[in-house]
């Protein structure tokens, strides 16, 4: 295929989707002629057309799509979906139709790559390598699975000599880049739609993990058999890179940060959780081994906002907190309700959640009736289906799911409902959770509690 710098044209087929809309945005500030077509308006898409991005939501072959040359038009679509009109016609009309996730692995061909993996924690990850990148002003794009606070977006440009890039393993999507440096978070079993067993998937991180041309820059969290040399790093035990004495002091953590050859003191940041502190600790690493100075990483540390919906925290006058997280995993949300059960031990805490995906529902059902045990009372929405059709999935709902739950004040819920059954109880800390659209509830709920 020719280089990308000859396509002029480039058109997204679901551009709304986070890690679709991050690789239009990057063709946008290239100077191109970015298009698109989604399923559904949202905040995202509303961004992207004031940026001057044109796009349709009626899945109808326009005339700006017919008037489309396939010999300098790129047509970019996501595996969520499926059969389109507008997917048919490119197809059927000569124009060179690719996966996102080949299209990112083109344009990290041609850019010293840093690729963050892990079915856990790669969004905050890339997401601080981008910040901390952008601290000490390296000549990098980023293209991140999540909106970063500090730069209201889910791209950043600052030159175009490295690449900072979320690898997802869903579809073997990751296999696509050229990573120079990377790092792997975790390998839990997930999408199970697409590798089968948690065998599988490891196999398919070791793939990955293969991409790197140096055991020097692979990046690996300790315990992770990933088959081959690596630099390990963990927090509160040792490590090549490792990160101890966490401690709270008022609103900030603080943390001592070990390399093989020194300890430096003292880094404090703002966003809560253990397991943050240990996605701090391996972008620190990268950072470092790239030659950028500790006090450099200590300032990005210090004023990183973290990433929206992770763990996002909002305290109201009236005493009550409400936190708004992504986590869609069991060990995701042991993440998060074990950090708000650390930070508040003697609140009660409300949790809404939302399924995602009903193979995902079936095959952790047990972890996830684990998982939300812990709250003091759970709202759980209907599952958000995503790509999947329920008729697929027989007897998996939100009702069976809830029967494994042990929990006494529990009740299923309809996502149009969930508000104002929220308004009828008493809690001192609420936390909506969930990768779907329950995203929807955070501005209506903010609201409430400020009295607005």
């Amino acid at each position: 295929m020719k280089s990308l710098e000859n396509y002029q044209n480039f058109y997204f087929v679901g551009i709304g989707g986070i890690g679709m809309s991050a690789l239009a945005r990057y063709f946008n500030a290239s100077g191109k002629n970015v298009l698109g077509y989604d399923k559904t308006k949202t905040k995202l898409t509303s961004a992207l057309i004031s940026e001057g991005i044109d796009i349709v939501f009626e899945d109808v072959v326009n005339e700006r799509i017919s008037e489309l040359n396939p010999e300098n038009t790129l047509v970019i679509f996501t595996p969520a979906i499926k059969k389109l009109s507008i997917l048919d016609y490119f197809n059927d009309n000569r124009f060179l139709v690719l996966k996102r996730a080949k299209v990112l692995g083109l344009i990290t061909e041609n850019t010293a790559c840093i690729a963050i993996a892990g079915t856990h924690g790669k969004t905050t990850t890339s997401s601080l390598v981008a910040h901390l990148s952008k601290e000490a002003n390296l000549p990098f794009s980023a293209f991140l699975g999540g909106i970063a606070e500090n730069f209201k977006s889910n791209f950043l440009f600052n030159g175009s000599e490295i690449s900072v890039v979320e690898a997802d393993e869903y579809d073997r999507s990751f296999l696509n880049l050229s990573p120079d440096w990377a790092a792997i978070t975790s390998t839990d079993a997930d999408h199970l739609d697409i590798y089968g067993d948690k065998a599988t998937i490891e196999q398919g991180f070791r793939d990955f993990a293969n991409l790197v041309p140096s055991d020097q820059q692979l990046f690996v969290r300790k315990g992770i058999n990933i088959g081959r040399p690596t630099k390990t790093y963990a927090v509160n035990e040792e490590a090549d890179y490792y990160s101890d004495n966490i401690r709270e002091i008022g609103d900030k953590i603080y943390f001592d940060f070990h390399t093989p050859k020194e300890e430096i003191s003292d880094f404090v940041w703002e966003i809560p959780g253990i397991h943050n502190v240990e996605n701090a600790t391996v972008a620190i690493a990268i950072l470092n081994n790239l030659g950028v100075d500790f006090e450099t990483l200590k300032r990005g540390i210090a004023n990183f906002k973290g990433i929206k919906r992770r763990y996002t925290k909002h305290n109201f006058e009236n005493g009550k907190i409400y936190i708004d997280d992504y986590a869609h995993h069991p060990t995701e949300l042991n993440a998060v309700i074990g950090s708000i059960k650390t930070f508040y031990p003697d609140k009660k805490l409300l949790v809404v959640f939302q399924p995602h995906l009903f193979s995902r529902t079936r095959d952790f059902a047990d972890g996830f009736a684990e998982s939300l045990n812990n709250a003091d009372e759970l709202i759980l929405l209907d599952i958000y289906p995503a790509r999947e059709l329920q008729e697929n999935f027989e007897g998996v709902s939100s009702k069976w799911l809830s029967e494994k739950i042990k929990l006494v004040n529990k009740e299923v819920s309809t996502l149009d409902e969930a508000f104002e059954k929220i308004k009828e109880k008493n809690f001192d800390v609420l936390l909506t959770v969930g990768a779907g659209n329950i995203d929807t509830l955070h501005d209506p709920i903010v609201d409430w509690l400020s009295g607005k």
